[in-house]
C-alpha cells in the first residue's frame, strides 16, 4: 500500500523534519506542496516533489483531491485547529506539528473531528523517538523508578531567540518558550510518568529580557517592538494523584542550567535524568548510579539543514500506524493534556492565582 502525503506549510519546520524524513519511506508519495508564500511550496515540490506533485496556496483545494490519504500540518499554531478539523473532515489522517493548539478548547475540536471521521490524529512530539527517551520510557514502563511522584521539565535555553517567521508574535503562536519549547518537555515528562490528570497549576511568564536593545543571541538581535511573547515560563503542576511537576521554559535567561526537551524523574525505587547523558539510580548509595549512557544526539534539533533520527523515526512510526491500524505512539489526548497544561500556566501567570482542572 502506498500513502499519498500533503503538506500544508512549506517552511523551516516541513523543510528541515517533515520532508526529508517523509522522502526516506518508501511507501510514502509526496503529492501536494501547500502554502500562503505558493513561492515556498513551490520551492519544496521542486526538492521533494514527484512528476505529478500538485502546488497549492490554498489549503482547502489540496482537501479536495481524493488520492491525499494524509496531510502534514506545519502552519503558525494558531492555524492548527481549523486546518486539521478541515483535513479530517476531509477525510484525510493528520499529523500536526506540535503544540495541538493554542488553547484547549480548539485542541478538544480537533480530537472530536478525529473520532468522528473515524482518522487517525497525531501531534508532532519527535523528542518521544530519540534514543534516550526510548530507553528511559522503557526503564519507566519496567516500573524500574516505582511511583515517580515528582518531575521536572527542563526547556532553557541562555540565548538563543528564534528570530525568523512569527515565533515572536502572540497572536499567532500563542506564546513563547513556554507552547515553543516548553511543550517537547512537559509531553516528555507526562510521557514518562504516564500520568496524564492534573489537578491544578501555576505559573508565572516574564518579558525581561526581550524588552533589551541588541542583545546577544544566537541567531541575531530581535526587534523589541514586535517580541511580544515572553522571554521565560515557568510553571508548578499539581496531578491528582499528588505527583507534582516542575516545568521551566526560556529562549533568553541568565543561567549557567542549559537544557532542552529534557525532564528529570524521581520516583519511589530510583531516579533518572538526561541532564549529562541518561542517568539512573536506584536507592543503594554504594551505586548511585547504575546506568550513564551516552548518545550522540542527546538534545534537540534546531532543524537547521538535516533531519535527525528522531525525526525519522516518528515519521515511519506514524506512517506504520496508518497502515497496521495501530494507535500512534502520541495519542492526542495526551497532547491535549500538554496543550490544557500550559494554557493553565499562561492563565495563572496573567491572574496570579491557581488554575484548577478537569480533565474530559
Amino acid at each position: 500500500m502506498n500513502l499519498n502525503i500533503g503538506v500544508i506549510g512549506c517552511g523551516g519546520i516541513a523543510n528541515g523534519k517533515h520532508f526529508p524524513s517523509l522522502e526516506k519511506i518508501p511507501e510514502v508519495s509526496i503529492k501536494a506542496f501547500c502554502d500562503i508564500d505558493i513561492q515556498k511550496a513551490k520551492a519544496s515540490a521542486s526538492k521533494y516533489g514527484m512528476e505529478n506533485s500538485k502546488v497549492y496556496e490554498d489549503f482547502h483545494e489540496l482537501l479536495k483531491d481524493p488520492k491525499i490519504d494524509v496531510v502534514h500540518i506545519c502552519t503558525p499554531n494558531n492555524t492548527h485547529k481549523d486546518i486539521t478539523v478541515a483535513s479530517l473532515n476531509a477525510g484525510k489522517h493528520v499529523m500536526c506539528e506540535k503544540p495541538m493548539a493554542k488553547i484547549s478548547e480548539e485542541a478538544a475540536e480537533m480530537i472530536k473531528a478525529a473520532e468522528d471521521n473515524n482518522k487517525k490524529l497525531t501531534i508532532g512530539y519527535q523528542n518521544r523517538f530519540r534514543a534516550d527517551s526510548q530507553h528511559l520510557h522503557k526503564i519507566c514502563q519496567r516500573g524500574d523508578l516505582g511511583e515517580v511522584y515528582f518531575s521536572k521539565a527542563h526547556a532553557i535555553r541562555r540565548r538563543a531567540v528564534p528570530t525568523w517567521g512569527v515565533f515572536l508574535d502572540e497572536e499567532k503562536q500563542g506564546g513563547g518558550p513556554l507552547i515553543d519549547i516548553g511543550t517537547h518537555a512537559l509531553d516528555l515528562t507526562l510521557w514518562m510518568m504516564d500520568n496524564y490528570e492534573p489537578e491544578s497549576v501555576m505559573g508565572s511568564t516574564f518579558h525581561k529580557l526581550g524588552k533589551k536593545e541588541n542583545a546577544a543571541n544566537a541567531w541575531g538581535s530581535w526587534d523589541t517592538e514586535t517580541f511580544t511573547v515572553e522571554d521565560s515560563a515557568f510553571g508548578f503542576i499539581k496531578m491528582k494523584n499528588g505527583a507534582t511537576i516542575i516545568l521551566e521554559s526560556s529562549w533568553a535567561l541568565n543561567s549557567l542550567e542549559v537544557d532542552e526537551a529534557k525532564c528529570s524523574l524521581s520516583g519511589t525505587e530510583g531516579g533518572a535524568d538526561m541532564k549529562d547523558g541518561l542517568r539512573i539510580h536506584g536507592e543503594d548509595l554504594s551505586t548511585l548510579f547504575t546506568s550513564k549512557i551516552e548518545y550522540d544526539n542527546p538534545g534537540v534539533d534546531f532543524f537547521e539543514s538535516e533531519s535527525v533520527d528522531e525525526a525519522e523515526e516518528e515519521a515511519r512510526s506514524w506512517i506504520n500506524s496508518i497502515l497496521y491500524d495501530t494507535d500512534p505512539v502520541v495519542k492526542p489526548r495526551e497532547a491535549f493534556v500538554v496543550t490544557q497544561i500550559l494554557e493553565a500556566i499562561y492563565q495563572s501567570a496573567k491572574t496570579g492565582e491557581a488554575i484548577y482542572l478537569s480533565n474530559n
